[in-house]
């Protein structure tokens, strides 16, 4: 707990084109890694155009480590097949949740960030104040393989007895 900073909520949201794998289609679900966390969503059977909708959840201790996210294609019978991933850093969000926002209005936007060969964006990501909270939305391409893309989106969950940022 001592070098604890908080819990990342990370929504997953959906998916946009994904690659098949099957046949026809595919049965995508997201890995979500960060060091030595390792969760994952469940599987949406025969969609390329999935939506999940849900959270995964990742301790914090080092702001600095990337965020791992690889999509499969669940199969009954062989090793599930690998359909693209990214990575991504939450640097940018953790600047912005150490500024002192309280008093600002819902909905204000506190920073972009931009997509560059280095983030996996597909456009360019907000990080919002809303309702009291610092949010960000990412719309990821996925990286080796020839389409997909994955919509989060990132929130903070202070820890009473956690460290904080």
């Amino acid at each position: 707990m001592d070098s604890l900073l908080g819990l990342l909520r990370i929504r997953v949201k959906r998916g946009v084109n994904l690659a098949v794998r099957d046949v026809r289609s595919s049965d995508p679900y997201v890995v979500v890694k960060m060091g030595r966390q390792k969760l994952k969503t469940r599987v949406i059977k025969k969609d390329v155009n999935p939506e999940w909708n849900e959270d995964l959840t990742l301790s914090i201790t080092d702001p600095d480590v990337p965020i791992m996210l690889t999509v499969y294609d669940h199969d009954t019978f062989t090793k599930d097949d690998k359909m693209g991933d990214v990575e991504f850093s939450i640097k940018s969000y953790i600047e912005a949740l150490k500024m002192k926002l309280d008093s600002l209005p819902s909905g204000t936007t506190i920073s972009r960030v931009v997509p560059t060969r280095e983030n996996c964006l597909s456009e360019e990501s907000c990080i919002m104040w809303i309702d009291g909270k610092v949010v960000q939305d990412l719309c990821l391409r996925l990286r080796n393989v020839e389409c997909g893309e994955v919509e989060i989106q990132l929130q903070w969950i202070n820890l009473p007895g956690a460290k904080g940022l």
